[in-house]
């Protein structure tokens, strides 16, 4: 029996339960949790105000910045691994597209939980260490345009947003391309807009030209 027949309520409940986990994961945000429980200066009041790996490491530097990718690569990796879990419990055997469609639907929660955690009054971070560990599980041609992409314009122009950019606008294609179903591109393109409509305000900075560079020194102040 296919995922195809069984009830829909079934279907329904075992999304809910996928959504739901893996939204929580993404809520377990690493550059907060540092600053805020173990630095005890929320790094969100500073700097850009975001609460990503770029602006804590421009705040804070230090070794505690290894810790902050840490948690937000586990995290995803827990969050599709349960979703596969969770696939198994509901419906036994199946592989393929399904669980591809599966990580890319845990894949959106847990963005959303990353971005918008509700334990941090819903501000976090722009998803891209917790997205770039989501393309590296899921696959690895979907991983080579994404990070490939991020690290060739990251080096060229030191703008970390700039290959964020490209990050988010490339997922969805190379999702597509890698696998031309209907609800794995409308997903895939779901996670890649959220991650260009985070950075909206840096790719305004970039088109005006005062766009902050990549600095490995530690600044107090700053944007990202």
């Amino acid at each position: 029996m296919t995922i195809g027949d069984r009830p829909g309520d079934t279907i329904v409940m075992a999304a809910l339960c996928i959504a739901i986990i893996a939204y929580f994961c993404g809520c377990f945000n690493g550059a907060v949790i540092v600053s805020k429980y173990i630095l005890h200066d929320d790094v969100r009041n500073h700097g850009s105000g975001n609460a990503g790996l770029t602006n804590f490491h421009r705040t804070f530097g230090g070794g505690l910045t290894a810790v902050v990718i840490l948690t937000d690569m586990l995290k995803a990796v827990v969050a599709l691994w349960l979703s596969g879990v969770v696939l198994r419990y509901f419906f036994p055997g199946e592989s393929g597209i399904v669980l591809v469609t599966v990580e890319y639907w845990a894949a959106l929660f847990c963005l959303l939980g990353h971005m918008f955690p509700c334990m941090f009054q819903f501000k976090g971070g722009k998803g891209i260490l917790s997205g770039g560990t989501i393309a590296l599980i899921i696959d690895w041609r979907v991983a080579l345009v994404v990070w490939g992409g991020f690290l060739i314009l990251v080096i060229l122009t030191r703008y970390v947003s700039l290959g964020s950019v490209w990050a988010g606008v490339s997922f969805p294609f190379i999702s597509w391309y890698c696998y031309p179903n209907p609800a794995v591109v409308v997903l895939a393109f779901l996670c890649g807009g959220l991650v260009v409509w985070q950075h909206r305000g840096n790719i305004q900075r970039l088109v005006q030209g005062n766009e902050r560079k990549l600095s490995f020194h530690k600044k107090k102040e700053g944007k990202q």
